[in-house]
């Protein structure tokens, strides 16, 4: 039976926990943070009733019971504290790309890595996870749940995962506004391409819904510096007849233009929806790059 270890090694799981204490300092910080603001007023449990004072928001004013009792009462709620958190992975055909860097390592090896570890942490803060996986049309949703056996389903789950197929993500995006109704943070692991402007056609959708979303790019070096210097025969891994054998001296410049161009729509459109973009490189632990943002996140607050 597949278990954390399968997956994470002991360094990151210690790695990971003690990343629980930076987390729990910000409630304020990755994760409190994240569930402060969205939720505060529309929050899902009641508490009780109190005396409306002077200044008290008349929206809060339950006129049921003033109806029965001619006295104005003010409805309280337990703030919601606990995260929703859905991890959106992509295992489509691209994701299976691995360089002369990373020792095998393909960006989904990377991507399963990086899930794994966020699902682990986020369920030892006793926060809500669930799995999505996706590649031309989602494969499986794992709604999100807070009992530490949950961890396993996810783990079961995201050892079965082959990358395949084709996708465009913001078709998939369209089809899951419907699954993941509940307002939460989306975590979406995915080297992200693919048509921008369709993707942020998708998210908006989420960002209308209230959603917090959060993209962790993945990227293998050789997609950032194009080191290929003789011919090369460059072969699609979602459509097994593309392939194009070139001199990578006369495709180099105008490749590393166009990733420039992308990156920056790309980066544009994050900023314009308010979505985090953390871009990962496949050649540097994980474990880091996650460190890194959390750090970030805490400074931020």
């Amino acid at each position: 039976m597949p278990n954390v270890s399968d997956v994470l090694t002991s360094h990151d799981i210690g790695r990971f926990t003690n990343l629980q204490v930076l987390a729990k300092q910000v409630v304020e910080g990755f994760c409190s943070g994240l569930h402060r603001s969205p939720h505060k007023g529309f929050s899902v449990e009641f508490k009780e009733h109190r005396s409306y004072s002077p200044g008290d928001d008349i929206r809060t004013i339950d006129w049921k019971l003033f109806g029965k009792t001619d006295r104005l009462y003010i409805r309280e709620y337990e703030e919601e504290t606990n995260l929703r958190c859905t991890i959106l992975l992509d295992s489509s055909g691209s994701m299976a790309y691995s360089g002369s860097r990373t020792n095998g390592v393909t960006k989904h090896d990377y991507a399963v890595s990086t899930a794994a570890c966020l699902a682990y942490l986020m369920l030892q803060q006793q926060d809500s996870v669930g799995l999505v996986t996706f590649d031309k049309q989602v494969r499986r949703y794992i709604p999100p749940r807070a009992r530490p056996k949950h961890l396993q389903a996810i783990i079961n789950e995201l050892k079965k995962q082959k990358p395949e197929f084709e996708t465009e993500l913001g078709d998939v995006f369209h089809e899951m506004v419907a699954k993941i109704h509940r307002r939460g943070l989306l975590i979406i692991i995915s080297d992200l391409f693919g048509d921008v402007d369709q993707l942020m056609k998708s998210l908006a959708h989420f960002r209308h819904a209230n959603h917090d979303i959060i993209m962790f790019q993945i990227w293998d070096p050789d997609e950032l510096d194009f080191p290929f210097r003789q011919w090369t025969q460059f072969a699609s891994l979602e459509a097994a007849d593309n392939r194009h054998l070139v001199d990578p001296a006369q495709v180099r410049r105008a490749y590393l233009e166009k990733l420039e161009q992308f990156r920056e729509h790309l980066t544009s459109g994050c900023n314009r929806h308010r979505i985090s973009l953390v871009p990962m490189t496949t050649d540097q632990p994980y474990a880091d790059s996650l460190a890194a943002y959390l750090a970030l996140r805490r400074k931020s607050k």
